[in-house]
């Protein structure tokens, strides 16, 4: 598919579009952003006179089918994503979903198979895959400065947020709606990347604990898992600590070094520990974090690239999830 121009239609302009990402589409060479949709039609018209965006719908299948948008980029809940998803590839429109890209793998097969079906792209919005951060990260590892990995491990440790006793005012803790707590959220792009950095998962396991917090959401994770290549790995999540016991690292060990990085915070130094010494890099993320990744979408569709995250690889996230957590 070749698209000279790529023009954006955003179903759901939320807040994850007022910097992460809606920005990425019109500072995106040969990219603009020409309407957005939200239910709350007085939200959608505030936000395009504010990014001057020409049009705006209360409806998505308007939008989805608006003549001038030739590219759908879902930014709804997951609950809505399978919906909107194969909408904008019945319509013919190669689609942008966010992560994670489904409530459940299977969600995610009948995206990708809609899509296959209707012969257009489906790319996911895993970014950092394109972060400078991460890139440098998976410059190190590729270096094989710290020889062979031998292990990977994850730490996500994370204090309740006020809203964490009301599914009602957050959907991220309502599984109806997220497919399952902040582990859905947020560990879908540890693995996502671990996947990017060293091929994809083929075993995973894990065990889960809700009850400690008053909403139906998973509280604490233990998983194990292995790669493709044989390398191992293991997690742990937690969302139930004190503000002070907040951890973010994912640790590579090799043969000949180790590797520490977090996944949530440009301000968290990779750090590379080798019988040399210690080196940190200190690598920021840049304003619109989804712009780069953007930016590889938009050069596949105009035939001159290729986007690292797509239908396929966004999906194997949720495959990994669903085993850690015996679905």
């Amino acid at each position: 598919m070749n698209i000279d121009e790529v023009q954006w239609g955003i179903v759901g302009c939320g807040d994850v579009c007022e910097v992460k990402s809606g920005p990425g589409f019109y500072k995106t060479e040969h990219s603009s952003l020409v309407a957005v949709m939200r239910r709350n039609a007085e939200k959608a018209e505030d936000f395009a006179k504010r990014h001057n965006v020409p049009k705006w719908y209360s409806n998505a299948d308007d939008l989805i089918n608006d003549p001038d948008v030739n590219a759908i980029y879902v930014a709804t809940p997951p609950s809505s994503h399978m919906e909107y998803v194969i909408k904008a590839a019945e319509a013919g429109k190669p689609v942008y979903v966010e992560k994670p890209m489904g409530r459940s793998f299977l969600e995610c097969q009948q995206m990708i198979k809609a899509c296959e079906q209707a012969g257009v792209p489906l790319f996911v919005a895993y970014y950092r895959r394109m972060l400078p951060y991460f890139l440098k990260v998976k410059e190190l590892l590729d270096s094989g400065v710290i020889g062979n990995p031998c292990l990977v491990n994850i730490t996500l440790f994370k204090s309740p947020k006020d809203d964490d006793n009301d599914p009602s005012s957050n959907w991220r803790i309502d599984p109806e709606i997220s497919g399952g707590g902040h582990f859905h959220d947020l560990a879908s792009h540890q693995l996502d990347l671990l996947s990017y950095f060293f091929g994809e998962i083929d075993q995973a396991s894990g065990v889960a604990n809700s009850e400690l917090l008053p909403n139906p959401g998973e509280d604490s994770i233990s998983a194990s898992f292995q790669f493709k290549s044989g390398l191992i790995g293991n997690g742990i999540w937690t969302f139930t600590c004190l503000f002070d016991q907040f951890k973010d690292e994912v640790l590579v060990m090799g043969d000949k070094g180790r590797i520490s990085f977090g996944c949530f915070s440009g301000d968290i130094p990779i750090v590379l520990e080798t019988e040399s010494g210690r080196e940190e890099f200190s690598v920021p993320y840049p304003e619109h974090v989804q712009q780069p990744l953007i930016q590889t979408v938009v050069d596949e569709l105009r035939g001159v690239g290729k986007s690292p995250s797509t239908g396929t690889t966004g999906a194997h996230a949720n495959w990994v999830m669903d085993r850690i957590l015996g679905k």
